[in-house]
């Protein structure tokens, strides 16, 4: 309950795209800052306003009562005293939000995401997917150009929005698939998880993260590594074929090329995939995938052979 309200939170906040007084929180809302962490942060807000500290009623401007303390005027209390934490107000790290919702995705880390303007970003694509995150949905529907921008020979577009107040069926025509944010996402182990509309056809682990191969989850875009990070890492798609086909050699050293094929990856080593870029440094996501790399895979650099010792427990459910 507490991630649902969490991420609840997070829509709100994405979707007014403003800070908000802490005091206007519900006592639910304030409960989940805990779990977002460093999701929401503090920020600076007018403070010639204030919502009124005794009754959270009405917000009431603010003056110098002459002794280095500040007062306001409400309505219906009259003067109250302003303390400091009155005017403390919490805004959402949009970036945080872009980045977890491409992992999400799985949408390649070497796309980079497009700010077009007025609240909407192209976030990359996905499997041949241009997919868009906008504020408003109002916002796209008004702009048909927007989607002719992304638009890709052979790929539908997905436009990911905060479901408005108001809404009649699709918004869209064909080749345009409308994902709510409030309802096809959800928090998850620090991450943020993609909801499918129909289940899948085979029996499915309740918990995608739970460790199958080795450390690893069954399709290898989670891996649980308690000396690395607390909560499990997750990886993007192109990441999780990696480690997907060191798993497969059964924890024997291979050359580069061999690991690459068996992965279907242009890059030249299996390396290329965890490299910290310029624009990620500081960030957790990316720092905890290159040190999970790390801490899994052997390098023999002179030989230029690559192992994965983990996988030599695992050889019966090795992929082939």
């Amino acid at each position: 309950m507490a991630a649902h309200n969490a991420w609840a939170l997070v829509c709100r906040l994405f979707a007014s795209g403003t800070p908000v007084l802490r005091a206007t929180l519900s006592p639910r809302e304030a409960a989940t800052l805990s779990v977002l962490g460093k999701a929401v942060k503090l920020t600076a807000m007018d403070q010639s306003f204030v919502l009124c500290p005794h009754c959270q009623q009405h917000r009431a401007q603010v003056w110098g009562d002459g002794r280095g303390g500040r007062m306001c005027r409400c309505p219906d209390c009259g003067p109250v005293a302003v303390e400091a934490a009155d005017g403390a107000a919490l805004a959402l790290d949009e970036d945080w939000l872009r980045q977890k919702m491409r992992l999400a995705l799985g949408i390649e880390s070497r796309d980079g995401i497009d700010d077009l303007g007025d609240g909407v970003w192209r976030l990359g694509d996905a499997r041949r997917s241009p997919v868009l995150l906008a504020r408003d949905l109002t916002r796209v529907l008004q702009e048909p150009a927007l989607l002719e921008r992304v638009r890709v020979a052979g790929g539908d577009i997905r436009v990911i929005t905060p479901r408005p107040s108001t809404t009649r069926g699709a918004p869209f025509g064909t080749g345009v698939e409308w994902l709510v944010l409030e309802e096809r996402f959800t928090l998850y182990g620090g991450a943020i998880s993609f909801i499918a509309t129909s289940p899948p056809t085979t029996p499915a682990v309740a918990d995608p993260a739970t460790p199958v191969n080795g450390p690893f989850s069954a399709d290898f875009k989670w891996a649980t590594l308690p000396d690395v990070q607390a909560t499990p890492i997750q990886f993007t798609d192109g990441q999780s074929k990696v480690f997907g086909a060191l798993w497969s050699f059964k924890g024997e050293a291979t050359t580069a090329d061999r690991i690459m094929q068996r992965a279907g990856l242009g890059s030249d080593k299996p390396s290329d995939l965890f490299k910290i870029k310029a624009k990620d440094k500081g960030k957790p996501e990316p720092a905890a995938q290159h040190a999970a790399y790390g801490a899994l895979v052997v390098t023999q650099q002179r030989a230029g052979l690559y192992a994965m010792p983990c996988a030599t427990a695992g050889k019966e459910v090795a992929m082939t």
